[in-house]
């Protein structure tokens, strides 16, 4: 039997698709990306808006090219965005101390405590995900995750996240 045999279908074929795995995924993507949605809307600002305010925030002086390599879209894309954070008072940019060309991304205090909303946010998500399973359970789940990212990235995505546990 596969290892990704959907629940009670032990006599799938070993290459069945996990349609329920991958399902899951979707849905719990959906509702862990909601709540904040439901925020950033009285903003007129979207999930893109929320991924670059998140890692500005989690990355003081992270630079534009930066950005641009973690999340894995155009510049043309981070440019429109970001120019709405900016004339919103949620990111500011200043010049690099040594380089005027380059442009280094800071949150705002405004910035930072939307950030913090939509943090907590889903920090309750995953709180109330994680109750009622056993100790442990949230050491499988960064394993999980992070085995879901392509090899040749999870290092970098470690130092990036900054994580203090054992993954």
């Amino acid at each position: 039997m596969s290892r990704l045999a959907p629940a009670g279908d032990e006599g799938d074929p070993v290459d069945a698709v996990p349609y329920d795995l991958i399902e899951l995924l979707f849905f719990a993507y959906r509702d862990f990306t909601g709540d904040p949605d439901d925020v950033l809307a009285e903003y007129d600002f979207g999930r893109a808006h929320h991924r670059v305010l998140h890692f500005v925030e989690r990355n003081p002086g992270i630079m534009v090219t930066d950005l641009l390599a973690i999340l894995r879209i155009t510049k043309q894309s981070l440019g429109r965005v970001l120019k709405q954070l900016v004339d919103a008072g949620i990111i500011e940019q200043r010049e690099g101390p040594h380089d005027r060309r380059q442009r280094l991304l800071y949150t705002t205090d405004q910035g930072r405590a939307l950030a913090d909303d939509l943090a907590r946010l889903q920090q309750n998500r995953l709180e109330r995900a994680l109750i009622g399973l056993p100790d442990g359970a949230d050491k499988v789940v960064r394993r999980f995750l992070l085995q879901v990212i392509d090899p040749e990235a999870r290092d970098d995505i470690i130092g990036l996240i900054r994580s203090s546990y054992d993954l």
